[in-house]
């Protein structure tokens, strides 16, 4: 486990930025830190840090919180770990309707009918946490139109792309381990 290089710090919070912006100053503290494990970037306590640090890395599995991975080709993909932390500071923010939720959970876009409310003057390709109506975040994704195109879009036009939802859980139950085994 080591620190970011200021390549995979600028790639990381650049993602970030445009899912929680500004706020990612209230992630960067004096007790956290960000960390990088196996193509991994993990969000740490430092009381933890300092425990993990008698652990060799070849031992070490993972430690705090996953935010994402990177990709061979050196791109960042967050992972649905990272929900808790978006969902506090997100910036821009969709709500779906109760008949839209599940369609949604099973990995699906999100469509004009299912749209319960979005975010006043949210742009186009703007990363977003998707909410039920009771106010509990079920994944991300990236708005296909702006506030605006929404109100005077059809029915069956995509307003929100999929990226990752909390019934990924569930559909990747056999990946989770390196056995096949969730616990």
């Amino acid at each position: 486990m080591r620190e970011l290089t200021s390549e995979e710090m600028e790639i990381f919070f650049d993602k970030l930025t445009k899912y929680i912006g500004k706020n990612i100053k209230q992630l960067i503290n004096d007790n956290h830190s960000f960390r990088y494990h196996n193509d991994r970037i993990y969000y740490v306590s430092n009381q933890l840090l300092q425990f993990a640090q008698n652990i060799s890395n070849d031992r070490l599995k993972t430690i705090g919180t996953c935010f994402g991975k990177f990709t061979k080709s050196k791109k960042f993909r967050l992972e649905i770990t990272c929900l808790d932390y978006l969902s506090q500071y997100a910036e821009f923010k969709v709500w779906l309707k109760p008949q839209a939720e599940l369609s949604y959970l099973y990995g699906n876009h999100v469509l004009k009918t299912g749209l319960g409310r979005i975010t006043e003057d949210t742009p186009s390709y703007q990363g977003v946490v998707i909410y039920n109506m009771n106010d509990i975040p079920l994944g991300f994704g990236v708005t296909a139109k702006s506030t605006e195109e929404c109100r005077y879009s059809k029915p069956t036009d995509i307003v929100c792309f999929h990226q990752a939802d909390v019934g990924q859980y569930l559909r990747d139950e056999n990946g989770t381990s390196e056995h096949g085994n969730v616990f």
